[in-house]
């Protein structure tokens, strides 16, 4: 019997937080950006897509903040990811704005 078969580890990075609902998605929005949409965590209906397609449901949910985001970089599961990349229900998602200096 193989010892390895009955035990998982943990997976990193789940239960950091309340699990989205079945076809949402939840997304960090971080400096400017949350001031902008008001919250820190924007939670979305989400069937699933590219990137892109979840630049247009943001920008849909929360048009205040469309010109900021088509400035910003988008990270899923902590990787920075093109608008072509995939982005799955309940993934871990982040948008990030451009840093200015001053």
């Amino acid at each position: 019997m193989n010892q390895h078969s009955h035990h998982r580890p943990p997976v990193e990075g789940r239960g950091r937080g309340p699990q989205p609902a079945a076809g949402s998605l939840q997304i960090a929005l971080f400096a400017g950006m949350a001031e902008a949409a008001g919250c820190r965590i924007l939670e979305i209906a989400w069937p699933g897509g590219s990137v892109a397609d979840l630049r247009r449901a943001v920008a849909t949910a929360r048009p205040e903040i469309g010109p900021l985001l088509a400035r910003s970089a988008v990270a899923v599961e902590d990787v920075f990811a093109a608008d072509e990349s995939p982005v799955p229900c309940g993934a871990e998602v982040a948008i990030i704005p451009p840093v200015s200096g001053g």
